[in-house]
């Protein structure tokens, strides 16, 4: 099972949209606090629609708490000043992969110990960075897609339109 991690996020509708991607890919979503928002904000429960109570949500006081917690995780940083693509990785099906918050993305001192595991997604001319969510979406679903989808749907509902 993959995991989705956050570090400090600010924005709760984000937050939200992104819980709601982690419980269609049954994948865990961890929460490093200080997060920018109370859990039970309605913003958060709005973009996570009616899955919220589906998701399997972790929150930590801190990044150290995070690693006492979870021991070995390997763990990729997603970040701008990555020079790898995230699709120059391959990534594990139970690997870790964080986002740092929307102002200022994953701390340089967390940056600095990881640089080994750090991946970017690629982007055109000086454009800082792409909204949370939509990061998250990218990464996940290519990490989705190297392990075969882990057991996700793969087949729609059949559907009769009229064409009328």
């Amino acid at each position: 099972m993959l995991n989705i991690v956050l570090h400090e996020p600010e924005m709760p509708a984000n937050t939200g949209n992104i819980g709601r991607t982690c419980v269609a890919t049954d994948t865990v979503l961890h929460l490093i606090e200080p997060l920018g928002f109370k859990i039970n904000d309605k913003m958060l429960k709005r973009a996570g629609l009616d899955y919220w109570d589906k998701l399997d949500v972790r929150i930590y006081d801190d990044f150290d708490d995070f690693l006492a917690k979870n021991p070995g995780a390997k763990i990729y940083m997603a970040t701008t000043k990555a020079a790898r693509s995230y699709t120059d990785v391959q990534y594990e099906d139970d690997c870790y992969i964080m986002f740092g918050k929307e102002s200022a993305g994953i701390p340089e001192s967390i940056l600095q110990k990881y640089q080994d595991t750090a991946v970017r997604i690629p982007m055109w001319g000086d454009i800082r960075s792409l909204n949370l969510s939509n990061s998250v979406a990218i990464v996940l679903y290519e990490a989705l897609r190297q392990n075969n989808f882990l057991g996700l749907k793969m087949k729609g509902r059949p559907r009769t339109f009229d064409w009328d």
